[in-house]
Order: C-alpha cells, then structure tokens, then sequence
C-alpha cells in the first residue's frame, strides 16, 4: 500500500467521526430546542429524551439498510 492510500484513509476515517459527531451534537440541540437541561421543565425533559431515543433508533435503522444495500 503506497503512502498517498493511507493517508487519505485516515483523513476519511477521522473526517466521518467529526461529522458523525457533529450530526449527533445537531440532534441533540434541535430535541432540546436549544435550553440548557437546568432550564427545561420535566416534561420538556421527557421530550426531549424521546426524540434522542427516536433519533437513536433511526441510525440504527438507516445503518441496517446500509447493510442490507451491500
């Protein structure tokens, strides 16, 4: 394996786990409707940890058809 090959491995490794994180931090956000948890009410709360359980269960879902497609 030549050197070009492996670094662009790597910086495509490294550039997926940023995004992948920043999606996440984005989903994270946009269920607690940008409060800080100190500021939500418990049924805010509750809300909100629904939405991340949904979006959770959408990746999961969206890995599994990724698989399926091979």
């Amino acid at each position: 394996m030549d050197l070009n090959r492996l670094i662009n491995m790597v910086i495509r490794q490294v550039l997926h786990r940023l995004v992948r994180t920043g999606v996440d931090r984005g989903i994270d956000l946009a269920t607690r409707k940008g409060k800080p948890k100190e500021q939500m009410t418990p049924d805010e709360r509750k809300q909100a940890q629904m939405g991340k359980d949904m979006a959770k269960r959408a990746r999961q879902a969206a890995k599994v058809t990724r698989r399926l497609g091979r």
